[in-house]
């Protein structure tokens, strides 16, 4: 009797489940944020930055703070300047100190210039349009290429930017990480080599559109206890934030994370809870802050856009002799998620392939761009589409079938790889072996499905339309940073 024979006798392994709340959610019932705010819940709107890098000279709230309905405004003037990083990572964060609650300086079209709390939306618009800005506005920095030239604007020269580890930060030369590693020696594995190749690649932008806009409530409990409910992937990194940006003891912080309508990684970053959690302190009301969508692209997080300059040395029997990948990454305005994502493009996709001779050099930079954060794949994606563009040209150029060639190379289950000791998320890597891999089942599974065999007759035909057909393999590690886990607690009621 093979496993799958086997699993049929099990009574939930290989059995659909339902859903514990999906009843709750078809019939529409509390499940969101938005959901649990109660009524008299006062609205939080933002004043967005217009300008990509300016430092604000004078900015007057007072008329705000006198309009009906309005019962308090946040600026950097009243509120604490403790710098943070809003990045829900491992702690100490592997990422620079450099954003606060409000900051006499933006950095990007849509960063934070001051807040209102209302009785209503309307109320908090009206009282937005009465705050007086002025502003001193500076040289942009738009492209990796202005970020790196010599004197470029110095994006984050305030001097309370720091990282919490001994990590390569540059702030004056807009550098916000850099780690690299070698496994043997390219330069001999080029040599190596029957064909070589050198590409470069970019990757764009990519908003993460979850249904759900980032939201929050916060509210201050009868025991005095700041009670979060909010729509973040990162409770607990969450919760350590705020205290740190409020500047509060974690113990009087209570974070409720409700079912979320979509993440992707958008909501590992801590973008509202600190505001809402100020309002809460300073009214004694139930406060609800909520994006629009134009919020959510403007001023949100996205996927990293990414410069890769690829080498690669292969020989006519498909052995890959030499790969050297190298990954700038635009950061944007801010850096939480700088380090780790550029290393995971090295960490998470080198080890696919077999290769002696590996080397990695990845970079971010500040731009006055939107700020990058977590997104789905982490860095690997927009690595693999450089790797998996040049793996065909490798393959067209030997005169092997590029499935073929990704066979030949892949990982095996009870192999490992140096790269992932050399590199982790931000710390030293681990040493690791894939104790299960079903790669090369999903491929013949996937060519048999997809008509492999038949492209080239499809290639043949004429007419206005053609049919095309492509294939990649990818990789990804996920949960705990470093070690790639996960756990879970099993209890059993007195009932059995």
């Amino acid at each position: 009797m093979n496993r799958h024979e086997r699993a049929k006798n099990f009574k939930q392994v290989n059995h659909s489940v339902t859903k514990i709340d999906a009843m709750q959610l078809a019939l529409g019932r509390d499940s969101y944020v938005a959901d649990f705010a109660p009524k008299d819940a006062l609205v939080i709107k933002m004043l967005w930055s217009p300008h990509a890098h300016a430092r604000i000279k004078k900015l007057d709230v007072s008329r705000a703070e006198k309009m009906p309905g309005v019962r308090a405004v946040l600026w950097y003037g009243n509120v604490p300047r403790i710098a943070h990083c809003t990045a829900g990572q491992g702690f100490p964060e592997p990422s620079p100190y450099d954003t606060f609650m409000f900051d006499s300086k933006v950095r990007f079209v849509g960063d934070r210039v001051a807040a209102v709390a209302a009785e209503t939306e309307e109320q908090a618009m009206a009282a937005l349009e009465a705050i007086k800005v002025e502003y001193e506005v500076l040289k942009p920095v738009f492209t990796l290429d202005e970020a790196m030239a010599p004197g470029a604007p110095v994006i984050h020269d305030e001097p309370e930017a720091r990282v919490p580890i001994p990590i390569v930060y540059e702030p004056k030369k807009n550098l916000v990480a850099h780690v690299s590693c070698e496994a043997g020696s390219f330069r001999k594995g080029i040599a190596e080599a029957d064909f070589t190749f050198d590409e470069t690649y970019e990757t764009p932008y990519a908003q993460h559109c979850p249904i759900e806009p980032y939201t929050s409530m916060a509210q201050i409990a009868p025991s005095g206890r700041l009670i979060i409910t909010t729509s973040t992937q990162v409770p607990f990194h969450c919760r350590r934030i705020v205290a740190q940006t409020l500047g509060i003891p974690v113990q009087r912080i209570r974070v409720i994370k409700p079912r979320i309508g979509g993440g992707f990684g958008c909501k590992q970053e801590v973008l509202l809870e600190d505001v809402a959690a100020m309002f809460a302190l300073r009214t004694g009301r139930a406060v609800l802050w909520r994006f629009n969508r134009e919020e959510m692209f403007r001023t949100g997080r996205t996927r990293h856009p990414f410069r890769i300059r690829l080498r690669t040395g292969v020989k006519k029997d498909g052995t890959i002799t030499a790969i050297a990948l190298e990954c700038i990454n635009n950061t944007g305005a801010y850096g939480g998620h700088g380090l780790t994502v550029v290393s995971c493009s090295g960490g998470k996709t080198l080890p696919l392939y077999h290769c002696d001779n590996i080397l990695f050099d990845g970079k971010s930079y500040y731009t006055n761009l939107p700020v990058g954060g977590a997104y789905r794949g982490f860095g690997a994606t927009q690595a693999f589409f450089a790797i998996e563009s040049l793996m065909d040209k490798m393959a067209e150029a030997i005169g092997m079938d590029p499935l073929k060639l990704r066979q030949l190379n892949h990982i095996r289950p009870g192999e490992g790889s140096p790269i992932f000791q050399a590199l982790g998320e931000g710390r030293e890597g681990v040493p690791m072996t894939v104790g299960s891999n079903a790669l090369a089942e999903c491929i013949v599974q996937g060519a048999k499905a997809a008509g492999w065999e038949k492209r080239r007759d499809w290639r043949a035909k004429t007419g206005r339309y053609r049919r095309g057909i492509g294939m990649a393999c990818l990789m990804q590690g996920s949960s705990i940073p470093d070690i790639d886990m996960g756990a879970a607690t099993i209890k059993i009621n007195e009932d059995g």
